[in-house]
């Protein structure tokens, strides 16, 4: 096993993404909720996080090695390509996971510990094993996993998990359907060769496109709310343009609704979470209100 599939199996994307919405939490709920921000204790949610993200995407790679293999964007994968074993990928994503969850327990705290298992839980069992084969709510409900990654941080700064800290990681969730229905447009014809009910599998393309857009509109009041809980004014502001950068593509994605138009969608869509959080950290660090 090269380190080249290493990094492959283990989505680097994902890691990265999740890890920063750790730690922009971590941040966060250190200077609004306190205590002072601990940075070995940064240094341990950036370690715990990226094992449990790379060993969870392991696993989703060593169960979905069949499908992979008949979608043309995933048959190039390690696994179906030949390049690794699938044995390996599975010995790899459990050791992997199991050392993110020892970790938390002896570097972090326990509740941190939770929702650092509980990601691995939702993303592995949930929406990989059970979900995505069988239910076209498999990325709603699977979108918790990303959830958790903030609330991992947000407890491992404050040792608890208060209503803004719960608020701030269901953002992932909120941001999650609209996010992969747009890929899943993009992608459908593959999703229909490997009879995964994706929603324009199901419902076709048209018909997807509002539900999107209906989520985005879901999302945006949603993101607006938590100015009610405690966060500020500059969150308020990044909330404000990047939600309403995403409702205007996904009002065109409506009168447009093609694989084409989908992926600039999808682009537009895909930074809203790094853009989201970095404003919640950016909140806590210049925080007023009116």
């Amino acid at each position: 096993m090269g380190i080249k599939e290493i990094i492959e199996i283990s989505k680097p994307r994902i890691v990265v993404l999740l890890v920063i919405t750790a730690i922009t939490s971590m941040y966060a709920a250190s200077k609004l909720i306190g205590p002072e921000l601990d940075y070995v204790g940064l240094l341990h949610i950036i370690i715990a996080g990226s094992l449990a993200s790379a060993g969870s995407s392991a696993l989703n790679h060593y169960y979905d090695r069949d499908i992979d293999s008949l979608m043309k964007r995933t048959s190039t994968r390690p696994i179906p390509s030949g390049r690794i074993k699938a044995n390996s990928v599975l010995i790899y994503g459990l050791g992997v996971s199991v050392l993110a969850v020892v970790y938390a327990y002896l570097f972090i705290n326990p509740l941190s510990t939770f929702f650092i298992a509980l990601g691995i839980f939702f993303y592995v069992i949930i929406y990989t094993a059970w979900l995505k084969r069988r239910n076209w709510s498999n990325i709603i409900i699977g979108g918790f996993a990303g959830s958790a990654a903030s609330m991992a941080g947000w407890s491992a700064a404050t040792g608890s998990i208060d209503p803004l800290g719960f608020l701030v990681g269901f953002l992932v969730f909120m941001w999650t359907p609209s996010h992969f229905w747009c890929l899943a447009m993009k992608i459908r014809d593959d999703y229909a060769e490997a009879k995964v009910p994706m929603l324009p599998v199901l419902i076709g393309m048209e018909r997807t496109s509002k539900y999107i857009l209906l989520s985005t509109l879901v999302l945006l009041p949603y993101s607006f709310m938590l100015y009610a809980f405690g966060m500020g004014l500059v969150y308020l502001a990044f909330a404000a343009a990047s939600g309403g950068l995403m409702l205007v593509y996904h009002y065109k994605l409506t009168k447009i609704p093609t694989s084409e138009f989908a992926w600039k969608a999808y682009k537009v869509t895909a930074p809203y979470l790094t853009i989201i959080f970095i404003g919640v950290a950016l909140d806590a660090a210049f925080h007023f209100r009116f």
